[in-house]
């Protein structure tokens, strides 16, 4: 009996993993975004499906929201680096919102979502970017160097040349760090 406790949906906590998201979530996260900063950073600490999350201004003034997008008085490491997802901006949120239902193939490379009646829709080269260089940034966070995310724009530079994420994060480790 006990088993089976541990088995339902509300003691399951959220994986760090986008796609898993609800889209009604991510919903309620863009209109906080709209209304307070067009970043976002979720805590990969935290109770249940929706995880706590941080949205920042353009004077990088920080507000944090909990899973039902109420106003949240952060611990200090809640959003700290290894603690937190990269930066994402309103753009792939809402990306990720029309990607909701995204397939994963046998190729890690190449993702499909689902759209109107079931059609598939090959993601777009930027999102495939985008959604590789975070899974190799969540997978070995703890490896990279802190200070990491303040090149992410280099990181996808480098992928847009061929670069594969490992490649293009070893490049910016050797250069900078």
């Amino acid at each position: 009996m006990e088993q089976s406790i541990l088995n339902t949906k509300r003691s399951k906590r959220w994986n760090g993993s986008m796609d898993t998201l609800e889209a009604d979530y991510l919903k309620g996260v863009t209109a906080q975004m709209k209304a307070y900063g067009e970043r976002v950073q979720f805590a990969l600490s935290g109770p249940g499906q929706r995880p706590n999350y941080q949205v920042t201004n353009t004077f990088d003034k920080k507000m944090a929201f909990d899973g039902n997008h109420h106003l949240l008085r952060a611990e200090e490491h809640e959003f700290a680096a290894g603690n937190a997802t990269v930066v994402l901006t309103l753009q792939q949120i809402e990306q990720t919102i029309a990607g909701i239902g995204m397939v994963k193939t046998t190729s890690s490379v190449r993702k499909t979502r689902v759209v109107g009646s079931g059609t598939k829709v090959a993601a777009k080269p930027g999102d495939l970017i985008d959604i590789q260089k975070y899974e190799y940034f969540k997978n070995n966070m703890q490896k990279l160097p802190e200070g990491i995310r303040a090149y992410s724009q280099q990181v996808s530079a480098l992928m847009k040349q061929g670069m594969s994420a490992e490649a293009a994060f070893g490049e910016i480790v050797q250069q900078y760090f």
